[in-house]
Parts: C-alpha cells; sequence; structure tokens
C-alpha cells in the first residue's frame, strides 16, 4: 500500500515538473503579427520580399498546414498587440493580420539563410525612436511612425496644437483631423504635405515645441487663495500681489507681458458689473471684442502699446477668470501663452479672494492699485437722441483733441461738426436702440417758463443723467444771437450737450458750454442754449434723420419724475478718449 501511494506522489511531482515547464515554454515563446499565408514557398517568398520593402522585421516560417506565414516580430505580448492595432489603422497590413504565437511555426524561409525559429525569452520593453531618413516616402515615414509610444504620438498633436493647426483631442490616434494638421504644418514649413511626418519631420516640430515652451517658462500655478490652477508664463511674469478681486503678476526681467486671475464670489450682476469694471482698466484697451452672456464674458482690446484677452467664468455663485497683457509686438509669443492659459485654466473648490486678502488694513487703496490705473477719457459731456437709430446731438467741445469718441461704451462717429453753432452730430458705429429720443418743440417756448436740463453733470461719475430745473431767461443770446436763448440755470461742465427740455417734455434747445460766449465765464446762474429750430436746420442741411416735431396743439405738461424719466432715457454719455 505505501509503494502505491509512492508512485501516485512520484507521478504527481512528474506532472507538476511537466506543467511548469510547458508554462514556461509558453511564456518565453515569440509573438509575432502574422500578416499573410501562401499557398506555395515560391509565392511566400514573393510577398515577404515585397513587405521587407517596407518593415525591417518581416520573417516567413512554413506551417503546420502546409502553407507558408509572413509575420512581423518577434515583439513581447503587450508590443505585439499595440503593434497590430496601429498597424491596421494605418492601413499599412491587411486587415484580417492577427497575433500569433512562435510554437505554431516550423522552418524559417525568410530572410534568407537565416537560423532555424528558436525561442527567446522576452526582455524588458523598450522605446525606440527611428534615426531620421531624409528621403523617407509616406510608406517609411507610416512604418517609422508606428514605432512610437503613446506618449510621443500625444506630444506630436500637443505640438501640432501649440503651432495653432490642431484642436483636436490629445489621444495619440492620428484620424482625419490630426493628418489635416500635419498637412497644414508641413506646407507652412515648406514641404509636401503628405500629410505624415517623416522621423525628422517629427523631430523638427517637437524640438520647436519644447524650445518656445522653455523660452515661455510655462509653469503650473495652483492658487489656493483664488482657487484657480493655470500655466502662467513664470518666464514673463512674476507675482506682484493680490488685490481683491484680482492676484496680480507684474512684468518680469521688462518682458512687457501682465497678467491677472480673477476670482471673487457673485452671480449674473455682479458678473456684468465686472465686465463693466475691467474695460475702465488701463491693461484693457477699448476697441475690440465684447461678449458678456449669463455666465461669463470675452473682453479683448488693442491700441499701439498694449493688447490684451480676458475671460471669467460665473458658477456656483462663483467668479473665476484671468487676463493677459502683452506689447502688440509680442503678438507671436503671447498667442502661444495664451493658448497655454486657456487649456489649462481650471477652478477649483469654493474659495474666493475677499477684500482683506495679502492686504494689512492699513494699506494704501492705491498703493493697491499700482499697475492697474484706470483708463479715462480726456473729457466727457452730455448728449442726447435725436432719432430712434441713435444719431446723437452734442456740444463740439468735446470732440477737441480726440482720437476716439464713445456714447456710453460704443464708439460712434462724427459726421456732423459746426463750430459757429457749437454742434455736433455723432453717429454710433453699431446700431442702438435708445429708450427716447428727442420731440423737437413746435414752437418757441415762452420766456419765464420752467425748463429742465438732462445731463452727466459729474462727467461719468454716476450712473445716469441729472436734472437741473430753471427758467427761460430769453428767445436769445446775450448779444441777441436767434440761433441761441438765455437760461436761467445752474448747470456744470459735464452737462454741456444736453437737452433742454420744456414742461412737456419737449427738446427747446441743447446747453452749450459756459466759456462758449465769446471766452467770457458766466455767472454761475446763467447758461446759454443753442434753440431747438437751429439744430433741426443744421440736420436737415446734412441729410439727416432729424426728430419728429410735436404733434398739433399743445401736449399736457408731465410729471416731475416723467419728465426726469424722459430726460434721463434720451441723454447719453459723450467721452473723448486720447
Amino acid at each position: 500500500m505505501e509503494e502505491v501511494e509512492r508512485m501516485r506522489l512520484a507521478g504527481w511531482l512528474v506532472g507538476m515538473v511537466i506543467w511548469f515547464a510547458a508554462s514556461v515554454a509558453a511564456v518565453a515563446q515569440d509573438v509575432w503579427v502574422q500578416i499573410e499565408a501562401q499557398p506555395t514557398l515560391l509565392e511566400g517568398q514573393e510577398r515577404a520580399r515585397a513587405y521587407s520593402g517596407v518593415f525591417p522585421n518581416v520573417n516567413g516560417f512554413a506551417l503546420p498546414t502546409g502553407w507558408y506565414a509572413i509575420a512581423l516580430g518577434p515583439f513581447e505580448a503587450a508590443e505585439a498587440d499595440r503593434q497590430l492595432r496601429l498597424l491596421k489603422q494605418e492601413r499599412l497590413i491587411p486587415g484580417d493580420s492577427y497575433i500569433a504565437f512562435g510554437d505554431r511555426y516550423r522552418e524559417r524561409f525568410w530572410p534568407t539563410g537565416a537560423a532555424a525559429l528558436a525561442p527567446t525569452v522576452p526582455t524588458a520593453p523598450s522605446v525606440t525612436t527611428p534615426e531620421a531618413l531624409p528621403d523617407e516616402s509616406p510608406t517609411e515615414a507610416r512604418y517609422s511612425e508606428s514605432l512610437l509610444a503613446p506618449e510621443q504620438r500625444q506630444q506630436i498633436q500637443e505640438a501640432l496644437k501649440w503651432e495653432g493647426v490642431y484642436a483636436g483631442a490629445i489621444d495619440g490616434a492620428f484620424g482625419a483631423g490630426t493628418r489635416n494638421s500635419m498637412a497644414a504644418w508641413q506646407s507652412a514649413q515648406g514641404y509636401q504635405p503628405t500629410g505624415i511626418l517623416t522621423t525628422a519631420q517629427r523631430k523638427a516640430l517637437v524640438e520647436t515645441f519644447q524650445a518656445e515652451r522653455t523660452a515661455l517658462g510655462l509653469e503650473a500655478i495652483r492658487e489656493e487663495e483664488a482657487g484657480i490652477e493655470i500655466a502662467l508664463p513664470a518666464a514673463l511674469v512674476e507675482f506682484d500681489r493680490y488685490q481683491p478681486p484680482f492676484v496680480q503678476y507684474r512684468e518680469k526681467d521688462g518682458s512687457g507681458f501682465r497678467a491677472l486671475l480673477i476670482s471673487q464670489p457673485g452671480d449674473e450682476k455682479a458678473l456684468a458689473g465686472l465686465f463693466d469694471m475691467i474695460q475702465t482698466l488701463d491693461i484693457v484697451p477699448p476697441g475690440g471684442e465684447r461678449q458678456l452672456g449669463r455666465t461669463g464674458f470675452v473682453l479683448t482690446g488693442r491700441n499701439d502699446r498694449i493688447q490684451s484677452y480676458t475671460q471669467a467664468d460665473l458658477s456656483g455663485g462663483v467668479i473665476r477668470g484671468f487676463s493677459l497683457a502683452w506689447k502688440p509686438e509680442d503678438g507671436a509669443r503671447a498667442a502661444k501663452a495664451l493658448e497655454a492659459m486657456k487649456a489649462s485654466f481650471r477652478p477649483f473648490g469654493s474659495a474666493t479672494l475677499d477684500d482683506t486678502t495679502g492686504a494689512g488694513l492699513a494699506e494704501d487703496h492705491s498703493a493697491l492699485m499700482a499697475g492697474l490705473e484706470i483708463r479715462t477719457p480726456i473729457r466727457a459731456r452730455s448728449g442726447f437722441y435725436v432719432s430712434a437709430a441713435g444719431l446723437v446731438a452734442t456740444t463740439d467741445e468735446v470732440l477737441a483733441e480726440c482720437g476716439r469718441v464713445t456714447l456710453d461704451d460704443h464708439p460712434a462717429d462724427t459726421v456732423l461738426q459746426d463750430a459757429g453753432l457749437g454742434l455736433a452730430i455723432l453717429k454710433p458705429r453699431e446700431t442702438l436702440a435708445p429708450r427716447a429720443h428727442a420731440r423737437f418743440a413746435d414752437r418757441p417756448a415762452e420766456i419765464g417758463t420752467e425748463i429742465a436740463v438732462a445731463g452727466y453733470s459729474y462727467e461719468g461719475a454716476l450712473d445716469e443723467a441729472v436734472l437741473s430745473f430753471g427758467t427761460l431767461a430769453d428767445l436769445s443770446g446775450l448779444q441777441g444771437e436767434a440761433t441761441k436763448a438765455r437760461l436761467s440755470v445752474t448747470t456744470l461742465a459735464g452737462d454741456a450737450g444736453g437737452p433742454v427740455l420744456d414742461a412737456t417734455g419737449g427738446v427747446i434747445g441743447m446747453l452749450l458750454p459756459r466759456g462758449s460766449d465769446a471766452g467770457r465765464v458766466l455767472p454761475d446762474d446763467v447758461g446759454i442754449a443753442l434753440r431747438a429750430e437751429a439744430i433741426r436746420t443744421a440736420l436737415a442741411a446734412a441729410g439727416l434723420a432729424a426728430a419728429e416735431p410735436a404733434a398739433a396743439g399743445t401736449p399736457p405738461a408731465l410729471a416731475p419724475e416723467d419728465l426726469t424719466m424722459l430726460g434721463r432715457d434720451m441723454t447719453v454719455l459723450v467721452s473723448c478718449w486720447p
């Protein structure tokens, strides 16, 4: 009985040894990508010779079935699977190619004179980049491309995106979008646009990408106080200070670049307020894209000394964004830095900057605003809409030395200027729809009647026009001018250009600047207005649409609050910019 047990144990041990040896052999055997099988040796040799013109690792083996296999390899299992997938994707091998193991192959017939197939122990996988071939054909380029590791393929897509020719996903899959981008890059570099980069072209593309990123010093920043992650060009900007709602980055080594991170709590109304406030900063020049939506905005600006881009997004009661400003001559570098910032910008958490972040309670606010100067106009006066299309009448005084004129925030052009009358007519560059426009009175008001002047008395310091009340003192100027009227009303410089309204809301004239009467300074309670008849005549002579006259009969007087609302609705802030 013991002898039987010993025999059984010995048999079990022998079986285990045989199983282990077979397992080791299975692990150790080579893995191949079989691409074809031919019925005769001659046909197998011809096909192997053809594939050898494209691939350096072509082998041919006899099969137990009597056919002759053509295979690429040997590879480790994972690499064989990757090669099969890539080569099929690039259509370099037949679609029915598959993974095969060396134990199914017999004598090797290709390469001619090669040693018989022998199992080899797999080595650790390695990534190799083929040497550059100056005359790679598209087929050769596809093959050398197929040897790239996934991260190398992704890096090529990143480099194409850096060059501004690719906008797809960074996934390492070279589909139609990537191929079109490659062709676009080749064309820009003077190469034949095959859509397949040679080894040398890939090397040039990636090296340029890496060199330019290094020159910008792109560095991932995680700003805990603001709740923002972003890549900033650390070679061009450096941290300056917190000045809520901004984290300021000043120019570094005279680069001319500046950056802001934006972080504050808020809602849709706060977003609109931030949109308006940022447009007053010196780093956001007027003129450019202005897009304000319910959940974000984009601002761009440019003048002869600065250009900038700003974006902000509202989500979950938090507003976050960034700005980058640069000199116009640095546009190429700025475009690369800006693309990296856009791609990497990621808000996180619920933290936002508050009024005490980074600032001592006694620190001077004006010091905190260093580098964020508020852009101000040369002067600001009043004007009023004289047509439903947004045509505006104002005083020509506001136009002196102006490089640009705006109606509120809207650029405008001068379509009429009459220095003799002191009148200018402005036309907005975009179509406006004013809430109200002037109705010129059809007859002169009577001396002694009450009037109101609507105007931006404080030159834009307030968001709405104010009304100054007084009386009509005379239907002519101080020297008897029929085109003018004298008012008994106290106004400020910003009121000039504003409409003079009678009690019915009819416009009887436009307030002229206080120093316009032969250079004399008038008493505080004396004003001079250009009469409505003169304005209508000038508009008609210039072929411009004028406001409608009053309807027949005498309109009823308006309540004070209604007159105030009408005056505010038709009055506009006219600003003169350098």
